[in-house]
This record gives structure tokens, C-alpha cells and sequence, in this order.
């Protein structure tokens, strides 16, 4: 891993000394030197790293990575301090000063570099860079070559953690199993002996990824025991043996929620009331507690439930299972080569020509075998395979020295070393920071790709954004079975998954413990002893209601975690203190990651009220995250020497009233997060300046406040790929919509254009608008449609017509979502039906609109004769709170061939009271799959009810009708 660190050092070392070049700031003498050797010094040990990955499992020493970091940082330091002289300016005329080719004047407060004379700031680098030189030499004597010893982990340290599981299977992918499967699903459907005093519990025991999670997912979905128990309740447990959470998972999975409880005694109390009397089923997965005072407690509160009630328990050590009493034990073994061999083959042979088939299959055979039939090697493996077609990249794999270390290969190590190693360094870099994460944890695919590029580890290449390299290098990941558990949008794009703990465990051992995730609960603090000795990087902290962090310990684990670079915080209700941020902001120096999120809860008297102006001392960091934090009502001027900062989350601080009025200073931002601000009236002029842009979430425009932007601010900012844009209901001037150059912006593909009114006061005091149906028009007239658009929402346009402009209509050849919510004075809808890539459209609260008609579709009448297709793409429509909306229809007296909605699948009716019936192209398709008439539909409700409706005997008969007709009684 560390030359996945090494890797971008060089870079940084090469692009920082090309780039002074071409601005002319020189640097200290001293400095320069140091970094020259430092640059021959890390690319001889980049040299010594690539030959030792043939042969050496860990490619790095504590000492050496840490010395990585330290470079990271030194640089970061040294960087920044060029990019606020290039803001700022430095006035500063000593002879090894760093010296500008003329001074920068900047209408920002200028504020001292760090916190630091400049004089002193470069001194420290030059001396840093030093102690690293020196650090580097006294490993080179130690370890000839700079040799790495290999580090194995100890078979006592839970090297086989077991997959994070969900109740449900894909039974089709699922080899062998069939024996102890029926042996297992016979003793949870047999009645249990009347002398049982509560549930009966059977225990499979075997060691970790051998498929007793997966032995238990064909038992649970078994349609006899689904049919036998009333209630089937699914909970990982894993490490620790938290009765207080395992209590909550049963008694969501019992009621559908989880209620609140302050302890232990209330919970169980409500637990055991909703038991009672139920015959259940009860999976407890991958259980380690073999403290017996533990599980005593939680298993008499099962006892209320039905006789012949079940627990199936999942385990790897057979103690644990007599601890909790099984009756009965289940070993699961290893796979037959056979089964195994279907594994492998179906993932790394299948779909490969027959040639390629018959010369790689004797290898692919011999590789089996070394997977000692375990499902989880079989899968890695064949994963690593599947994109490698030569017979001599299949023998390399076979011939692996990896697998002769034993001790490895006992831990499920070995397959993931073999997929790892075959990982590019960045790439090596974003798997092991996943280790922060706990185990069984829903990883959201974006929200980890953000935390990646926050550590340096995604940099752009040509044309291709930071994002879509993430993008890439997650699903590098998840090709080679890194993170499975997959959910999915409904365009099919990954949302979430979760890591197999033996792949978490792996992640650990490659960083050396550098990530942490602690939970402090009710009635604890966290103590000094939450951290060990380890050095870590990246903690991951929970805070639960009632958890302490007292002041006096806070410097105390502050000291251990100087070096920290990603602080995740989730609190639930937990109550800051004033003095605890200025602390941590003191000593944290090193942080990219600053996470502070607020309870999701409605109550915010617990959220922190104010950011400490001490955050400029976070000069590193690159991402900010203040989410829900309601209390909030401003951010400090001095956020703004934050250079580095590239993300900044306020998203749902519904009482933050502005932004600093410095926010120009922040040149490196690409993200402002900032929906759900609800007071938020205005943002600063110096938004314009911030030409690294690519969201923002609120853009506020017109409002009359001093200092703020406009919407010609938006003029510079060509990288945007989503804007919403809201206030336009305050802006008169078409003028200043077209020096907005929305046109010209080939990179915005999400555009929101609100056209509400965002000053405070009454409509008189804030001036309303004289014509303001004309001034609309003229005013989306203007702003002209990015010619890249993929989604577009128009709201609260008081226009009466050209709600999308004809021009618009022509443009939008790439536009697959619309929305128009709240356009009230508009009375006919525009010809949407022209869209080409249109795949889902909704129409919302537009009370003027009393019928659609042909105008909707954009055929003419005088069509020549020849086919036309409207909404050729149009997969979703909604019509919602469309409620002066009476008739829908389609004149016959069109010529020519006319196909409408040829791909329609789901239509959703909602809030049209006077709307009579659905044209009858509608009744007639046979692409719909899902029709939804909701409450406020009185006449379409009893003209589609079931069996009686006079419109429900065109649809009883459709082949292909999945979803039915929901929303009707």
C-alpha cells in the first residue's frame, strides 16, 4: 500500500516544482534542496516496492508509511501556502522569502498564513522536510534495500470474519448445500418436545465464509417454514453482543419501526409484549458472545412467545453454541470440489468461447482444489478470472507463492491477497480506507467515493472527473468481489452494498489498524482505552443519546490522534459542549474529513449552535460535512482560509442565514451542498469566482441584500454538472438571465429553475413584481437550455404559457427527466411529446390546466401521413394535484399513424377530482405494468374499481400486467 502513497507524492513533488516555475514564487533554498532529495530518495524506495510486490505479501513498514504521511502532509502545507500567496498576497520583503512576481489584491479580509508568520511557516517545512530525509536514511540502514517483513495475522484475531447478511437469496447461484439444507429445514418444522421451556434453538457452527449464512438464507425463504411460523425475524449480530440493538432490530422487524427507549428494562418490557403469543422464527447471524450473563436475559424475554417458536443461531465456535443452549448442532463443511468447481466455473468459464473453455479448464480444475472448498475463495478467485483469457494468466495465478503460507490460507486471506495484488496502488488505497466503515455497514456508493477523493486518492485525468474515476475504481472493487450486497437504483446504478467481514478484516490487516470505528452508548464515556496504542488515521465515531466525552479527556485522546485525517462523527442527540470543537479543531491539524453530522430527528436542541473560528487551523482540509446541524446560523469568516476545501455540506441547516462573505477565497470548491437551508436567503458575490464548481444544491439569486450574487454570477462557472437555481421569482431583469451563458455550459446536466420568492417581508415591502406572468416568460426566455441537459425541474412559474419555450423543446434532444411542479397560471401543457430521450415526466399543482389534449403530444393535425411516435422513450408519468383537470384525450381526426408512449410501464394518478377517464390509447396498451390511482381520483377510482369498474375489463386481460392497479379499495 504505501506505493499507492508514493505514487502521487512524486507527482505532487513534480507538478508543485513545475508550477512555481511558470508563477515565478520562489522558494526558501533550504526547501528546495530537501525536496530534491526527497524526490531521488522516493523514487529509488518506488523502484525497491515494485520488485518486492513478486515476492513479498505486505509491501510496507509502519515506519515508512508513516513517513508517506508525513511527506503528504509537509507538501499539503507547503502547497497551500503558495495558493493563499496567490489569493492574498504576501507582503513580506525578506530575501528567502517566498516572493510573488507582483502582489495579489484581494478585496477578502487577509488573515496570517495557518496562524503563523510566513517566516516561521517556511522555516517549518524546510525542517520537516528535513526530519523526513533523515527518517528515510535511518530506515535504509535498518532494512537493506528497503526490505519489508512479512506480517501475518495471528489465527487468534479472527482472521475468518463472516459475511454481513440480509435475509434474502438468489437461490439460482447457490451450489450443493441440498442435504443440509432439507436436514435444516426438517428440525425447524418439526414440533418441538412439550417438556421445551421456550424457543428451541439450533446452532450452525462452522468456520468463517463457509456458507452458514447462506445455509440459513435457503432455510429462512423455504416456502414450508415461511408458511410455519407467523412471524420470521432476521438480525446480524456479529461483534459485540449488543442486546440493546439486537432488541430494537427484533422489534422493527415485529412492528415496522423502532421505537425510542432510554433503557435496557423498557425495551425488553415492549420487546417481550410484542413476542407474546407468537409462533416465530428467530436467525441470529454470525453470534461470538460466550458470556452466558449476556444472553440469559434476551433469551427469557423469548419465552412468551408460541410454543414450537425457533432460534437459529450462526457461529463459529462451537462454545458459543452450547452457551446458548442449542438442542441441536449442524457442522457446515467445506464444499465438494465438484460444488466448488460449479462456483468457480460459472463465474470465471461461462461465457468464454468453447475454445478458450477446453484449455483453460485443467488450470481453472487445479486452482479449485487450492480453494479447499470454500465458497468464498472459489468466488474471489474466479472473479480475479473472469476478465483474464490467456492460459498463462491463469497459471501465474495457480503458481502464486501466496498460497503456500499457511497460516494465510487458513484465514480466507489468501483469495483476497491474489485479487488484491492484481489492484493498480490508487486503487489499493480505496480498499483499505474501507476498513473505517464497521462491519455489516450499508456503504453508500457516492457518499464513499466522496471520502475518497477528500484523501487525495481519485485525481482527474484529461476530460474525466474525479467522480467518474471513483466510479470506476469502485466498480474495479466490486468486479473482484470486494463489496457485495449490492441494492440498486431503478436505472439500475448501484446505491449501497456492504463488505464480507472476512474482506473488512483483510482491509484492517493491510492498513495496520489505522481506522477505528468507536460507539459510546447511553451511560458511557469515551475513554483513552477506545483507541489502544494503534496510530490511526480514520475513526469513525457514534455517538449515542446520553454518551459522554468529557472535557478533561479530551486533550488526552486528542494527543494519541494528532495524525488523524478523516473524523466521522454521528451523533444521535448527543449534546456538544462550546469547548469541545476548540480543542479538537486545536490538535487535529492533519484532518481531510471533518463529518459532524446532526441527529435526524426532528429536535435540534442538542446540535452544535456554532463552528469555532478556530477552523482555520484544519488546513488541510477537504471536506466538510455539517448536515442537519439546525442550530447553525452562520459559518466563521475564517472557513474561508480553508484553500484546500473541496466539499462543503449544509445541507439541512434549516436556520443557517448566510454564507461567509469571503466563500471566493475557497478557489479549490467544486461542492456546495446546501438543499434544505431554509434560511438561506442570499449567497455572497464571490460564488462567481469559484470556477472549480460542479454542484450546487441551492443557488440563490435576486433577494435586493448587499454582497449578494446575481444570476450573471453564474457566468464564469462552465464546470457545473447540477444547479438548482431558486429566487428567480425576485428577478426582473431578462438582462441578467442571459449573462448567465446557461447555453454555453456543455457540462451542467441537472438544472432545477425555481421561480419562487425569497425575500423577507410581506409581498408589498419586498416590491412584488408588476406583470409578473410577462416577466416569467421573458425571464426563462432568456436563460436558454444547456445544450447536455439530462434533468430538468421548473417550479412556481407564473407564466401563462411556454413553461418549457419552444426553443427549449428543439434543444432538449438529451433530456430524460422533467419535472414541472406549481406553474399555476400556465392553462395548456407544452409539446412534450417531441422529447426524444424523455423517460420520465411529472406534473405537478399545474391548477390552471383543464384538458391535455393533442397539443401534449406535439403532433400537428395537418401531419403529411407519415408515422409519428410521441414520448418515444417516456417510461413514468404522473399527473398529481392537477385538480381543475377534467378531460384527457386524443382527437381521432389526426392523419397518419400515430404510436404513443410506445414504452410506458407506470402511471400514477393523484389529486385530479374532476378528471373523468384515461384516453383510450391508454386502456388499450399492453406495455403497462403499474397503475396507481391515489386518493382525490373519485371518478377514475369508480371506473377502474376491480371486477365492477367500467374500464376494469380492459386491463383484467393484459399478458403482461405484474404490479396491478394499486391505490383503489
Amino acid at each position: 500500500m504505501v506505493d499507492g502513497i508514493l505514487s502521487p507524492i512524486l507527482e505532487k513533488l513534480t507538478s508543485m516544482a513545475v508550477d512555481e516555475a511558470k508563477e515565478q514564487v520562489r522558494l526558501v533554498t533550504g526547501v528546495g534542496k530537501e525536496a530534491e532529495k526527497l524526490t531521488r530518495k522516493l523514487r529509488t524506495i518506488q523502484t525497491v516496492l515494485n520488485g518486492a510486490e513478486k515476492r513479498q505479501i505486505k509491501e510496507e513498514t509502519v515506519r515508512l508509511r508513516d513517513a508517506c504521511y508525513d511527506m503528504e502532509d509537509v507538501l499539503g502545507e507547503w502547497n497551500t501556502a503558495r495558493l493563499k500567496l496567490q489569493i492574498d498576497g504576501v507582503d513580506d520583503h525578506e530575501n528567502d522569502a517566498l516572493v510573488p512576481k507582483k502582489k495579489v489584491c484581494s478585496f477578502f479580509p487577509a488573515a496570517s498564513c495557518f496562524g503563523c508568520k510566513p517566516i516561521f511557516l517556511r522555516r517549518r517545512i524546510a525542517l520537516k522536510m528535513k526530519d523526513i530525509n533523515e527518517t528515510l536514511d535511518d530506515i535504509a540502514k535498518q532494512k537493506a534495500e528497503f526490505g519489508f517483513a512479512v506480517n501475518v495475522i495471528n489465527s487468534n484475531e479472527r482472521a475468518d470474519q463472516r459475511v454481513p447478511s440480509i435475509s434474502s437469496i438468489d437461490e439460482s447461484e447457490i451450489f450443493g448445500r441440498e442435504t443440509q439444507k432439507n436436514d435444516l429445514v426438517n428440525r425447524l418444522l418439526c414440533e418441538s418436545s412439550e417438556e421445551q421451556k421456550g424457543p428451541c434453538v439450533i446452532s450452525l457452527v462452522g468456520m468463517g465464509g463457509i456458507g452458514k449464512t447462506t445455509l440459513a438464507q435457503l432455510a429462512y425463504n423455504n416456502d414450508d417454514v415461511k408458511n410455519h411460523f407467523e412471524k420470521r425475524i432476521w438480525v446480524c449480530v456479529s461483534d459485540p453482543f449488543d442486546v440493546f440493538r439486537i432488541a430494537r432490530a427484533i422489534i422493527e422487524a415485529l412492528t415496522g419501526s423502532a421505537s425510542n427507549f432510554g433503557d435496557f428494562q423498557s425495551l425488553t418490557q415492549y420487546f417481550e409484549e410484542h413476542v407474546e403469543g407468537k409462533k416465530f422464527l428467530l436467525v441470529l447471524d454470525d453470534v461470538w458472545n460466550e458470556d452466558y450473563s449476556k444472553w440469559e436475559p434476551f433469551y427469557n424475554c423469548l419465552k412468551s412467545g408460541f410454543h414450537g417458536s425457533k432460534i437459529l443461531i450462526t457461529t463459529r465456535k462451537e462454545t458459543v453454541a452450547r452457551i446458548m443452549g442449542s438442542a441441536h448442532f449442524i457442522s457446515v463443511n467445506v464444499l465438494s470440489e465438484m460444488e466448488c468447481w460449479s462456483v468457480f466455473q460459472s463465474l470465471a468459464i461461462s461465457g468464454k468461447t468453447i475454445g478458450k473453455r477446453e484449455n483453460l479448464e485443467k488450470i481453472g480444475r487445479e486452482i479449485v482444489k487450492k480453494c479447499k472448498g470454500l465458497p468464498l475463495a472459489a468466488k474471489t478467485i474466479a472473479s480475479l478470472l473472469r476478465s483474464k483469457n490467456t492460459e498463462k494468466e491463469w497459471q501465474n495465478i495457480l503458481e502464486s507463492e501466496i498460497w503456500e503460507l499457511e497460516a494465510i490460507e487458513k484465514g480466507l486471506l489468501a483469495p483476497l491477497l491474489l485479487s488484491y495484488k492484481e489492484l493498480p496502488s490508487k486503487v489499493k488505497r480505496c480498499f483499505s480506507y474501507c476498513a473505517v466503515f464497521p462491519k455489516d455497514y450499508k456503504i453508500r456508493k457516492h457518499k464513499l467515493i466522496e471520502l475518497w477523493m477528500a484523501q487525495g486518492y481519485l485525481s482527474e485525468k484529461g476530460a474525466k472527473e474525479m467522480e467518474d474515476i471513483g466510479e470506476e475504481y469502485f466498480n474495479i472493487l466490486a468486479s473482484r468481489s470486494f463489496f457485495q450486497d449490492f441494492k440498486k437504483y431503478d436505472d439500475g446504478e448501484i446505491s449501497n452494498c456492504k463488505m464480507h467481514d472476512i474482506v473488512h478484516d483483510f482491509a484492517q490487516y493491510l492498513c495496520s489498524n489505522e481506522c477505528l470505528t468507536v460507539e459510546i452508548h447511553s451511560g458511557e464515556e469515551l475513554a483513552i482505552s477506545s483507541f489502544g496504542e494503534k496510530k490511526i488515521l480514520h475513526l469513525l465515531l457514534t455517538l449515542r443519546r446520553g454518551a459522554s466525552v468529557p472535557i478533561s479527556n479530551i486533550w488526552d485522546n486528542v494527543k494519541r490522534l494528532r495524525g488523524l485525517r478523516s473524523f466521522l462523527v454521528k451523533s444521535d442527540e448527543y449534546s456538544w459542549s462550546s469547548e469541545v470543537l476548540p480543542q479538537l479543531f486545536d490538535k487535529l491539524t492533519c484532518l481531510r474529513v471533518l463529518k459532524l453530522e446532526g441527529s435526524e430527528r426532528w429536535s435540534s436542541v442538542n446540535d452544535i449552535k456554532e463552528i469555532p473560528t478556530n477552523i482555520e487551523k484544519l488546513l488541510h482540509l477537504k471536506y466538510l460535512n455539517l448536515y442537519s446541524q439546525r442550530e447553525i446560523e452562520k459559518l466563521p469568516e475564517t472557513l474561508c482560509e480553508l484553500y484546500n476545501l473541496e466539499r462543503l455540506n449544509v445541507d439541512d441547516c434549516e436556520n443557517l442565514r448566510e454564507l461567509p462573505r469571503g466563500i471566493g477565497k475557497l478557489r479549490k470548491l467544486m461542492y456546495l451542498d446546501n438543499e434544505g437551508t431554509e434560511s438561506l436567503r442570499y449567497l455572497p458575490v464571490g460564488i462567481g469566482e469559484l470556477i472549480r464548481l460542479r454542484r450546487v444544491s441551492k443557488f440563490v439569486v435576486g433577494g435586493g441584500y448587499d454582497r449578494a450574487c446575481s444570476l450573471g454570477s453564474l457566468k464564469k462557472l462552465n464546470l457545473l454538472r447540477q444547479c438548482s437555481i431558486h429566487g428567480l421569482g425576485d428577478v426582473s431583469d431578462a438582462g441578467e438571465a442571459r449573462r448567465a451563458e446557461l447555453e454555453k455550459k456543455k457540462n451542467l446536466v441537472e438544472l432545477e429553475l425555481h421561480f419562487d420568492r425569497l425575500r423577507d417581508g410581506d409581498e408589498e415591502q419586498a416590491g412584488r413584481r408588476e406583470n409578473e406572468e410577462d416577466e416569467d416568460e421573458r425571464l426563462l426566455e432568456a436563460l436558454g437550455p444547456p445544450p447536455n441537459l439530462k434533468k430538468l425541474v421548473i417550479g412556481d412559474y407564473r407564466g401563462r404559457r411556454n413553461v418549457v419555450p419552444k426553443n427549449w423543446i428543439m434543444s432538449l434532444t438529451n433530456l430524460r427527466v422533467l419535472r414541472l411542479c406549481g406553474c399555476r397560471n400556465c392553462e395548456h401543457l407544452p409539446p412534450l411529446g417531441k422529447l426524444p430521450s424523455l423517460e420520465s415526466l411529472v406534473i405537478w399543482r399545474m391548477e390552471s390546466v383543464k384538458r391535455v389534449g393533442n397539443e401534449f403530444l406535439g403532433v400537428e393535425s395537418d401531419t403529411d401521413g407519415s408515422s409519428v411516435i410521441a414520448f418515444p422513450k417516456l417510461t413514468q408519468l404522473t399527473f398529481d394535484y392537477m385538480e381543475e383537470l377534467e378531460e384527457w384525450d386524443i382527437e381521432t381526426a389526426i392523419k397518419g399513424e400515430i404510436i404513443i408512449m410506445p414504452r410506458l410501464s407506470s402511471l400514477t394518478i393523484e389529486f385530479c377530482h374532476k378528471l373523468k377517464a384515461l384516453p383510450d390509447h391508454l386502456l388499450q396498451k399492453t406495455t403497462l405494468q403499474k397503475l396507481k390511482i391515489w386518493d382525490g381520483c373519485p371518478i377514475l377510482e369508480e371506473r377502474c374499481r376491480k371486477e365492477t369498474g367500467e374500464d376494469w375489463k380492459n386491463w383484467k386481460n393484459w399478458k403482461n400486467w405484474k404490479s396491478g392497479i394499486s391505490g383503489l379499495q
